[in-house]
Order: C-alpha cells, then structure tokens, then sequence
C-alpha cells in the first residue's frame, strides 16, 4: 500500500517504489575519496534544503558509444529527493549503461514515470536529480576535451542558485502550477535566491495568460 502523509489536509501519497528507494537507496555513496577519476555534477542549495552530487564512471563500448558505467550519489534532503536520485542512478546504469546522449534527454518526468509519481510538492526533487546529472556529463566533456559538447540548460536562468530557468517555470505552468507559490512547489525557485522572485511573477503571469487564459 501506499504511504499516505498530509500537508495541509492535502493527502500525499508515496508509492511502494518511492518508498523502497528511499529505505534502500542504491548505489549511496559515503566516501567521496574514493571517487576521485570519477566525473561530478552538483545542484541544488544548503538555504533550500536539497543537495545533489552525482558522481559518473563514462567508458566506450566495442562499437565506440560512451556509456553510463557505473553513477554514485550523495544527496541531502528529503525522502523524496533520495528516491529521485536513487531511480535515477538505477535508470542510467541498468541494461549495460545509457548512452550519454540518451542520458541528456532525461527529463523529471521519465523519473516520475519509474517512480510511480511524486506529490506535487515534491516533484522539485526530480527536476534537480537530471540537472545533477547533465553537471556530471558536462564535466565529463570538459575533462575529455570536449567542450563543443557541453550542453547549456535551456532558457534563461532566473534563479542563479539552483540554476532555474524561465523554460522550467514555463513547464511548471503548463503541468497546472498557475500561481508563483505553486510553482515554487514544483520548482523551488527563489528560496535560495529571493531577489529573482518579482521576475517569476511576471513569468507567471505571463505564461498563464499564454497558455491557461484563451
């Protein structure tokens, strides 16, 4: 059965998959010094409650595609944020490796998918687990020699702490999230970075009356 907690006498609900990676995660890492050649990625803020860091094992196969050998994490936050990065360090090592370039096609809603959904207000966790992520490919380009290959998360960022763009608060808009505290819930945008908090309104409303006011 499902694990049923409550916010605001609003019933959240975590299902059994979401409970297992957070009671077991895989592939949790504790000690950092032993992954020193591996290749790191990190999002996310103390002031906000959720850190990712991901670390990434990359090789060539015999046909010369680069894969996901092997990725492991450390993440500080909630049970949520743990089962996101768990599911997802699954998802990029199972059936021999995803290659990289499908691993940079990763979006927050593949992982909800295996995770069997996330409530509403949780669903940040997933969006900073593939940014975390496309950070640890991104340093595998650098260090490789490949910075044409670099990737720049799309849109302009508004908030410069957790990297949050205006294309994510549009998506945020899109997936119901009409009011700024809404899309706070999902995005967690301004609670490290306040100061951009005028602009999401403006984005806000923007987008609401683009997309949810025709």
């Amino acid at each position: 059965m499902p694990d049923v907690q409550k916010q605001n006498g609003q019933p959240w609900f975590y299902s059994d998959t979401v409970k297992e990676h957070f009671l077991h995660p895989k592939n949790f890492v504790e000690d950092e010094a032993s992954l020193s050649d591996s290749y790191l990625g990190m999002v996310g803020s103390p002031a906000c409650g959720d850190v990712m860091r991901v670390w990434l094992k990359i090789e060539k196969d015999a046909g010369g595609a680069e894969r996901i050998k092997d990725m492991k994490w450390k993440t500080f936050g909630c049970a949520s944020a743990i089962a996101s990065t768990s599911m997802l360090s699954v998802m990029v090592t199972e059936n021999n490796g995803m290659p990289v370039e499908t691993a940079l096609a990763l979006r927050p809603q593949d992982i909800l998918a295996r995770l069997g959904g996330l409530p509403d207000r949780k669903i940040h966790c997933s969006v900073l687990g593939d940014k975390a992520l496309r950070a640890a490919i991104n340093d595998y380009f650098r260090t490789s020699g490949q910075t044409d290959r670099i990737t720049v998360e799309s849109g302009r960022i508004i908030d410069k702490v957790l990297k949050i763009t205006d294309k994510d608060i549009e998506n945020a808009v899109l997936e119901g999230a009409d009011t700024v505290e809404k899309v706070q819930e999902r995005t967690k945008v301004g609670t490290a970075d306040p100061s951009c908090l005028p602009e999401v309104e403006q984005l806000v409303r923007f987008y609401r009356e683009k997309y949810c006011e025709r």
